[in-house]
């Protein structure tokens, strides 16, 4: 079976304004990057457009009719201080709704192996009621409840790598001891949330680091806290916050990664999920805004979900 690669020029069509770092020109950079030899045998798919309903599975059906009514006929529309919506966006939050849950139809019924979504605006910020931090929807919330609502699974694990912790994804599965939460992610720093006591109802793992940590920093979490936690929860499937601005090129963090670390925690995954969830995967593009990082980075986690 093949990974399949997700994405739509729906996700270009969102704009920001000048000089904002969550930039259409991410895309591209991705984009370019899985046009290697190395991804030709990627199976490749437009992300389907998705039913606004499928963002109420983690947000109150008002919130979502909120954020309908607020898109722009043109010009830019200000929902938080770093958070806009250009007449593009509303396409792009449902192509964005369809691809991370048409990723989980296809993984689960064992028609790929594991699917990388490359969408944007990412997500794991988006709060129940809250856009912010760029994000509007919390998409890989909605695709693990999707999987369990549709197919039945009763554990999803979420793991997040960001260099910013995912806030909105941690106060959306708080009390939700099915859906397991972990991430490693750079403090001080924005959103402010993540430290080692937000445990939940113990199904959150938090592994705050420090600016500078780097690669051995980022092993360490994985291997002492975050692995043997998400093999004892034993998740049927995990889907991957896949943010690439922890990368030493990065200009919005300075945890000093490099794309061989995603690698290496890439394949991490797929061990543990090859244990307990069939080897079920599904990642879900987040942050990453050096290009060359980000493109470097994307290949390397792509790379890694083929077997390479």
């Amino acid at each position: 079976m093949s990974t399949l690669l997700i994405s739509h020029p729906a996700f270009a069509r969102h704009l920001v304004p000048p000089g904002h770092p969550e930039r259409p020109e991410r895309m591209r950079a991705v984009e370019e990057a899985l046009c290697a030899e190395a991804f030709q045998t990627l199976a490749r798919e437009e992300a389907p457009l998705g039913e606004a309903e499928l963002a109420a599975l983690a947000h109150p059906p008002a919130f979502v009719e909120a954020l309908e009514e607020a898109r722009p006929r043109e010009g830019m529309v200000r929902i938080d201080g770093d958070t806009t919506m250009s007449p593009g966006t509303w396409e792009a939050l449902l192509r964005a709704l369809g691809g991370a849950t048409h990723a989980v139809d296809e993984v689960v019924s064992g028609a790929h192996k594991n699917a990388f979504c490359a969408i944007r605006p990412p997500g794991h910020h988006a709060e129940a009621q809250v856009a912010m931090g760029f994000c509007f929807f919390n998409f890989v919330v909605v695709a693990a409840r999707h999987a369990q609502k549709k197919h039945g699974l009763e554990k999803v694990a979420i793991v997040d790598f960001d260099v910013h912790h995912g806030n909105g994804t941690q106060a959306l599965v708080w009390s939700d001891p099915s859906i397991f939460y972990a991430s490693t992610h750079q403090m001080p720093l924005f959103p402010g949330t993540g430290a080692r006591s937000e445990t939940g109802v113990g199904n959150i793992v938090n592994c705050p680091m420090r600016s500078g940590d780097g690669g051995s920093k980022f092993h360490e979490a994985f291997d002492q806290a975050i692995l043997p936690s998400l093999r004892t929860f034993s998740p049927d499937l995990i889907i991957v916050s896949a943010g690439f601005d922890a990368h030493e090129r990065d200009p919005l963090g300075g945890l000093m990664l490099r794309a061989d670390d995603y690698a290496w925690m890439t394949r991490a995954l797929l061990d543990v999920a090859q244990e307990t969830a069939g080897g079920r995967v599904v990642s879900v593009l987040e942050g990453g805004y050096d290009l060359k990082g980000l493109g470097d980075s994307a290949a390397a986690h792509v790379k890694a979900l083929m077997g390479s």
